[in-house]
């Protein structure tokens, strides 16, 4: 049984109108400021996952890296990030994707990332899913298989987790 996680809502604030006019923002400074907040939502994913047998856990630009990289120490895994364009400075793969407002495109370091490797992917908020998605297929696009993904934070109203409805998709929190 996952462990209740309601109460980090009250660590996550909104704000309003950010990146751009409509959308709500879902600000988790105050989360990670939290000791007790922060270590749960850790061990609260790293719990999960366990009995997964992980290899690499990739965060997601940038708030996944805050996240990701406590998780992969915790699962004695290696750590990947995915980034923007132009931002990693080696042999890349690129996936464009669509997000709630707009398109974006993330890159992987080719070698990130060997042939079967099992890969857990972090980040904090799942929201139409077009983001975890692109990851997923940065993932199978150098060779490794995705064996989970990790959120924070689930905006249950875009309906992102249908998109990954093949995958372990875990979110502690789901507004």
């Amino acid at each position: 049984m996952s462990p209740d996680a309601s109460w980090l809502a009250d660590h996550i604030r909104d704000i309003p109108d950010f990146p751009q006019p409509g959308i709500a923002y879902k600000d988790i400074a105050p989360l990670l400021a939290d000791v007790d907040a922060f270590r749960f939502t850790v061990d609260a994913i790293v719990d999960h996952f366990a009995t997964s047998e992980v290899d690499h856990v990739i965060g997601i630009e940038a708030r996944g890296f805050i996240l990701g990289a406590p998780v992969a120490y915790r699962l004695a895994a290696g750590f990947v990030p995915v980034r923007k364009p132009g931002k990693l400075p080696f042999d890349t793969a690129e996936l464009e994707y669509e997000l709630e407002y707009g398109t974006d495109t993330l890159e992987i370091h080719v070698d990130a990332v060997g042939p079967g490797d099992r890969v857990l992917i972090v980040d904090d908020v799942l929201a139409t899913g077009g983001t975890a998605l692109a990851t997923v297929g940065l993932v199978e696009k150098v060779g490794g298989k995705v064996v989970g993904l990790g959120f924070l934070l689930e905006l249950g109203s875009l309906a992102g987790r249908e998109k990954l409805a093949a995958y372990d998709a875990h979110s502690l929190l789901t507004l």
